[in-house]
C-alpha cells in the first residue's frame, strides 16, 4: 500500500491513538495528521483531547458531535430489527462504528486528505468495521492501521510516546479495555479474560448491584411510533433524552448487564462484558409491540432477518447492498408497529406487563372464554382434518 501524505485519524485520546500521531509522520512519512474524536455520548473523557491531540503533533483536532445521528439513524433502525447479536449483545459498540468511518471519510473529504487512519490491533472487530464501511463509502481512500503493524506492546508504546512528547498514563493503567457510548459500556480484558472468574462489581458504572436497587418495583411505559421509541410515561422526548433517561431509571434497578462468550469476526472467542441497560429494554419492549400488531407470518418471518441483521451489524456491513434490502423489509413491518408498552422494573429484572396499540391485532372477542365467545368453535373440526390430511395419509401407509 502506497503512503499517504495526509491522514484524517480516528482519536480517543488513549495511548494507542496518541502514539499513532508521530508514528505515522515519523516512521511512514506522512506529512500531516488531522485527528476527529467523535462525542457519542461518552462524557467528560472528550474534555482535554483536543488539546492532547496537537501536543501530540496534530495540526487540526477535529471534535465531531454524533450523538443525535448515532440514536437516529443507528440505534433506531436496529431497534425495528431487534437486532441482537448471537440472541444477547444489542450492539451498542458495534453500531458506533459505521458512523465513525462516516464521519472519517467526510472529514477526509472535507480537508482533502487521501487517507484515514485508525488505532485498532489485529484481533478486533473493530478494524474490520472500519476497513470495509470506509471502502463502502469511498474505496479510493487509503485505510492506515499503524497499531495492526507495528508489533509494539502496551510498554513500547508508551515509550514511543515519551519519545516525542506524549505523556505515559498518570494513574495505574487499570487492567480492563472499556467503551463507552450513549447506549453501552463493553468491558473486557484483564481478569475477565477467564471464563470463570465473576466479573467485580467495579467493572460496572450503569447498572447497580441488585443489594443497591430499590426495594420497590417501578413501572415505565415506552411509547413507539412506527417502531421508533418516542416517549416515557407519556412525555415525548427527543432520541437523547429518551436512551439517557432510560438508561438510568433501568440501570437504576440493575437491568442492563450482559456476561458472553462471543464469536468475533476474525474467528475467535472473546469473553465480553456489556451494559446496555436501555437499548436492551427497547428491543423488549419494541419486540413484545409487534406481537401486538404484525400478522403471524410477518412476526415469524422477521426473525430470520433480525438475525442476518444482527450479523451485518456485527461482521461490519452497515453500509451494503443486504443491509440496504432488509431495511427496506423492516421499514415495511414497522407502519404499524405503534403504541404503548408497560415494564416492570425490579432487582435485575425487566418484565413487559401490558401493551396497547391502536393497530392492535388481538381480537378479544375471538381471544375470551367468556358468554362473549364469537369464535365459530364448529368451524375447528373441518380445519383440523384438512390440516393433519398428510400426517393421516403418512400414518396409514408407514403404520
Amino acid at each position: 500500500m502506497g503512503r499517504a501524505r495526509k491522514v484524517v485519524l480516528a482519536y480517543s485520546g488513549g495511548v494507542d491513538t496518541s502514539v499513532c500521531i508521530p508514528y505515522l509522520k515519523k516512521e511512514w512519512g506522512v506529512e500531516e495528521v488531522i485527528t476527529l474524536a467523535a462525542d457519542l455520548g461518552q462524557g467528560d473523557e472528550l474534555g482535554p483531547i483536543k488539546e492532547k491531540a496537537l501536543k501530540s503533533g496534530a495540526s487540526i483536532s477535529l471534535v465531531t458531535d454524533g450523538k443525535a445521528d448515532f440514536v437516529k439513524d443507528y440505534a433506531f433502525p436496529a431497534i425495528k430489527a431487534n437486532a441482537l447479536y448471537e440472541n444477547r449483545y444489542p450492539l451498542s459498540t458495534a453500531l458506533a462504528r459505521p458512523l465513525i468511518a462516516k464521519m472519517l471519510v467526510d472529514a477526509a473529504a472535507e480537508h482533502g486528505a487521501d487517507a484515514v487512519a485508525h488505532g485498532c490491533t489485529g484481533k478486533g472487530n473493530d478494524q474490520v468495521r472500519f476497513d470495509v464501511a470506509i471502502m463502502a463509502l469511498n474505496p479510493n481512500l487509503k485505510v492506515l492501521a499503524p497499531a495492526r503493524e507495528w508489533g509494539m506492546s502496551r510498554e513500547d508504546a508508551i515509550a514511543y510516546g515519551e519519545k516525542f512528547g506524549i505523556p505515559s498514563p498518570v494513574k495505574k493503567s487499570s487492567p480492563y479495555s472499556i467503551d463507552r457510548n450513549l447506549l453501552g459500556r463493553s468491558i473486557e480484558a484483564g481478569p475477565l479474560e477467564d471464563p470463570m472468574t465473576e466479573p467485580p462489581e467495579e467493572v460496572f458504572v450503569m447498572t447497580r448491584a441488585i443489594a443497591d436497587t430499590p426495594d420497590e418495583p417501578e413501572y415505565v411505559e415506552i411509547g413507539f411510533t412506527q417502531g421508533i421509541p418516542t416517549s416515557l410515561n407519556a412525555q415525548a422526548l427527543d432520541p437523547i433524552s429518551l436512551i439517557t433517561q432510560l438508561n438510568e431509571i433501568v440501570g437504576k434497578h440493575g437491568v442492563g448487564r450482559i456476561d458472553m462468550i462471543e464469536n468475533r469476526v476474525v474467528g475467535i472467542k472473546s469473553r465480553e462484558i456489556y451494559e446496555t441497560p436501555a437499548l436492551l429494554v427497547l428491543i423488549h419492549a419494541h419486540r413484545d409491540l409487534e406481537s401486538l400488531t404484525l400478522t403471524a407470518d410477518v412476526t415469524q418471518y422477521k426473525r430470520g432477518i433480525e438475525e442476518t441483521y444482527s450479523q451485518l451489524i456485527y461482521k461490519g456491513l452497515w453500509f451494503s447492498p443486504l443491509k440496504a434490502a432488509l431495511d427496506a423489509f423492516v421499514n415495511q413491518t414497522q407502519e404499524r408497529v405503534t403504541g404503548t408498552v408497560r415494564v416492570k422494573l425490579f432487582k435485575g429484572n425487566a418484565n413487559i406487563v401490558g401493551r396497547k396499540s391502536e393497530n392492535s391485532i388481538y381480537t378479544p372477542e375471538l381471544a375470551t372464554y367468556t358468554s362473549d365467545d364469537q369464535f365459530d368453535h364448529k368451524a375447528a373440526e373441518g380445519f383440523i382434518y384438512i390440516w393433519g390430511l398428510p400426517t393421516r395419509i403418512w400414518a396409514e401407509k408407514t403404520k
